[in-house]
């Protein structure tokens, strides 16, 4: 796993939820942060596009649950 790339994907979360990185582990996921919600996932998403300049299908929104998720949907778009 790249290292660079996950602890972008952390941050983008940690911004988006207004969390510190910290709060935001390797192991993040819409089960283990109480304010990742659907609304917050449309705005990681949108963030994430943004930031890698890829687009991603509305029906990958719903699968990018988590960081590892996150990572495996970047790395098929070579991101």
């Amino acid at each position: 796993m790249d290292m660079e790339k996950s602890q972008q994907v952390r941050q983008i979360i940690a911004d988006t939820l207004f969390l510190s990185i910290d709060e935001v582990g390797e192991d993040a996921s819409q089960d283990t942060l109480k304010n990742w919600d659907s609304l917050q996932q449309m705005n990681i998403v949108l963030a994430l596009e943004q930031s890698f300049g890829v687009r991603f299908k509305p029906e990958e929104f719903t699968l990018m649950t988590s960081i590892e998720k996150i990572l495996q949907h970047l790395q098929a778009k070579q991101a």
